[in-house]
């Protein structure tokens, strides 16, 4: 087995899941038929999914682990025919081995709070503008003003956070127009995508995720939204983000991260999906299926406007809801939306007059 060694100074984060994961399988602390879910995984190590995520593909290559038509991995190989195990992973007292945990304590300090400030951040952005204060940040995770600027500078690059004109760090606030924003950049460059890395797509990969579509648009079963959101995450890893150029790939995730965390907020709120959001995606991976790549992506774009104008009638509900009580004590509130609050016209001295 290869192991991480201790000396090391710096691990990939997707190497620290493989070997978490690997471990625990090997040594029958997750037992076969288990499904593991990226979101908890990613918990337990303070990490992202996207790491999660590579490092379970590792697994499946290998054979640990297996796709089956639900949401996750099952552990074991596909020829067991094992039921799904949904237990809570962190109840089954998993081991960090000691390699892992020194590469786990080893990252910089920025990246064991990231996850946490992106998920506040994105959690309060549809409700209107906030302020980030550094220093009750740093307060709040017990951490330097130096971690601080890291932390904020990537959320900054990645277009959850700004600086007004008074240097002050700003969120939100998520408007109609800042999602037309984000959406006609996506209409520029990943159907563009599409086609430059048409080349490269696995047609057996884009065969299995035409499959899980085509099973999800014909049930309405309980879980429906996340499973959605797993399809549709795969379906822009496998189809958009082929292309073998690294600036666009770049460029398109980081447009779709406030997206993305935006999708998920509204989606726990209680807003349901459209029924049509996934017989859209499975005509674009249908079409790709069958060779064709300018029909694809011309239904990309279809499907791209619609996902907009669902969006905004959503955000015109949200609008209407109360403001949340409870938010991370480093988030202000500042001012309130005028009239309409959808348009994203806010009163204060605070308000960027160059963002909407």
């Amino acid at each position: 087995m290869i192991r991480i060694a201790p000396e090391q100074k710096t691990h990939r984060r997707y190497e620290i899941a493989e070997h978490f994961l690997r471990e625990n399988i090997e040594g029958g602390r997750l037992p076969t038929g288990f499904v593991l879910l990226e979101g908890p995984i990613a918990e337990i190590l303070q990490i992202s999914r996207a790491p999660v995520q590579r490092a379970l593909a590792k697994l499946e290559a290998d054979k640990l682990v297996h796709r089956f038509n639900g949401r996750g991995f099952l552990v074991g190989s596909q020829d067991m025919g094992v039921a799904p195990n949904r237990s809570d992973i962190k109840a089954l007292g998993l081991i960090i081995p000691q390699h892992v945990d020194e590469a786990l304590q080893s990252r910089s300090s920025w990246e064991r709070i990231y996850n946490t400030v992106e998920h506040d951040v994105a959690g309060c952005v549809v409700f209107g503008l906030y302020r980030i204060v550094e220093i009750e940040l740093a307060d709040h995770f017990k951490v330097s003003r130096t971690v601080v600027r890291d932390v904020l500078s990537r959320l900054q690059e990645r277009g959850l956070v700004r600086k007004n004109q008074s240097s002050h760090w700003i969120a939100g606030p998520l408007t109609a127009q800042s999602i037309k924003d984000h959406f006609s950049l996506r209409r520029m460059l990943e159907p563009s995508a599409l086609i430059a890395g048409a080349a490269h797509i696995s047609n057996a990969k884009i065969c299995e995720l035409f499959v899980r579509m085509t099973n999800l648009e014909a049930t309405a079963q309980e879980g429906h939204s996340d499973k959605l959101e797993e399809l549709q995450r795969q379906m822009i890893d496998l189809c958009v983000l082929a292309t073998p150029h690294e600036r666009m790939r770049e460029l398109i995730r980081n447009n779709l991260l406030p997206v993305t965390a935006a999708e998920r907020l509204l989606r726990h709120l209680g807003l349901p999906d459209d029924p049509t959001t996934i017989t859209e995606m499975r005509l674009v991976v249908e079409l790709l299926m069958r060779g064709a790549v300018a029909a694809a992506a011309a239904m990309l774009e279809a499907h791209l406007d619609a996902s907009m104008k669902r969006m905004i009638a959503q955000l015109k509900i949200v609008a209407v809801l109360p403001t949340p009580t409870a938010t991370a004590d480093y988030l202000t509130r500042l001012g309130d939306v005028t009239a309409n609050p959808v348009p994203g016209r806010l009163s204060g001295p605070d308000t960027d007059p160059h963002h909407s």
